[in-house]
């Protein structure tokens, strides 16, 4: 799968241990994953574009480089919510689109039950955040949503995958990016990954 892409960053390896572990507190767990989404979102950017500038210093004009179109942040309800701050804190500037997607507990496909977003994302940098990446189902279901909303610069990030969703979601998708913190190796009975580190939804937000 030569567009899923892997974080080997010491930072983001020690981020994910400290999220897997049981004991870490609900306060602890949503600031890890916001910095371990500030930091996969170094890699997101790489799909950004940029045009020549120049900038006026303190001292002369600088040849420069800025970024030629708008950033969209898509959040994955309701898990994504928890990746949003870091996201900001990379780029400010960025617009907010929010999917509401759950899961169906016996068919383990994805409802889509909310979408709300800028009016036009056909130029934009659309960056499609959701904490795990399981079965791909939801995240295969809010790909299709943007795309079907005009979006051609698109990929997509989680902080963990098991690898059936990696496989679904970059056959659905095979010239999206994909950009994973971690990846274990399969599914239990109910689609949950293991040993993954539990509903990360309830972790962040203390609905357990």
């Amino acid at each position: 799968m030569k567009n899923v892409h892997v974080s080997r960053h010491p930072l983001v390896m020690d981020k994910i241990a400290r999220l897997r572990d049981r004991r870490t507190s609900v306060p602890d767990f949503r600031r890890l994953t916001g910095e371990i989404a500030m930091l996969l979102a170094h890699d997101a950017f790489l799909n950004a574009r940029v045009r020549k500038a120049s900038v006026r210093t303190p001292i002369g004009v600088a040849a420069a480089q800025k970024l030629s179109h708008d950033v969209v942040f898509v959040a994955v309800l309701r898990a994504g919510l928890g990746m949003v701050d870091g996201l900001l804190k990379v780029c400010p500037e960025g617009k907010i689109a929010h999917i509401g997607i759950y899961r169906d507990e016996e068919t383990l496909k994805p409802v889509k039950y909310y979408a709300r977003m800028p009016g036009d994302v056909s130029e934009s940098l659309v960056v499609i955040a959701d904490p795990m990446l399981a079965t791909g189902g939801s995240a295969v279901e809010a790909v299709e949503i943007m795309k079907s909303r005009g979006a051609g610069n698109i990929c997509f990030i989680c902080m963990l995958a098991a690898k059936e969703g990696l496989k679904r979601l970059s056959a659905a998708h095979p010239e999206m990016p994909i950009y994973a913190g971690a990846v274990d190796e399969r599914l239990n009975s109910d689609g949950y990954i293991v040993p993954g580190l539990g509903d990360a939804g309830d972790r962040m937000f203390g609905t357990f």
